[in-house]
């Protein structure tokens, strides 16, 4: 029997860190955000559908999707950004699955399905228990600032952009705090896995 537990967190709170911390211990990691990449890459068939719906304008000379300028489009206009997620959202739930049952069939014990909008998306139904990885306002704040050389302001605005993480904090099985050192953020993370893999 495989335990599937879905990871998420928010912006600059540290599920990557997470993340490779459980890819250093051996457990299969499979990334939406991969796959979400690798789901419009040309020749596939969300590829196809994107091009016909937003047009050859989004398609770079070497025939790649211009991300940059599909962001553009979809940051502004909810009914875009809807149609690209009708789009993308089943192919990349598609490859996740495949990936799954690829690693059940290799034996593993535990498999994580690393998902950043994994509440928003509604995606809970195919993962048996769930981790959040949380950390204060303040904190998340300060972290994007410095990570990626933004205003109080610019960090702010994608903060509020998405779901707060002190609401998913109700909706998580388990919570990682990871306001303080990386020490005790692994030691949370191995007891939780301890917790669960001997309840399975």
């Amino acid at each position: 029997m495989s335990l599937v537990i879905g990871l998420t967190g928010g912006i600059a709170s540290g599920k990557s860190t997470v993340s490779n911390m459980l890819k250093e211990m051996d457990i299969a990691v499979i990334d939406a955000d991969v796959e979400a990449r690798l789901a419009v890459e040309k020749g596939e068939p969300a590829y196809q559908k994107i091009v016909a719906e937003f047009g050859d304008e989004i398609v770079l000379p070497n025939g790649e999707i211009d991300r940059q300028k599909l962001g553009s489009i979809i940051f502004h206009n909810t009914e875009k950004r809807q149609l690209l997620n009708s789009i993308v959202h089943p192919e990349v739930r598609k490859r996740m699955n495949d990936q799954v049952d690829v690693a059940k069939s290799r034996g593993e014990k535990v498999i994580v399905l690393d998902i950043p909008l994994l509440f928003e998306s509604k995606l809970t139904s195919i993962v048996e228990k769930t981790i959040l990885v949380f950390v204060d306002r303040g904190v998340q704040l300060q972290r994007l600032m410095e990570r990626n050389d933004l205003s109080f302001e610019e960090a702010e605005a994608r903060v509020n952009s998405q779901m707060p993480l002190d609401e998913k904090v109700a909706l998580a099985d388990a919570v990682i705090d990871n306001n303080g050192l990386v020490e005790k953020t692994r030691e949370q993370l191995i007891g939780i896995l301890q917790k669960w893999e001997s309840a399975t």
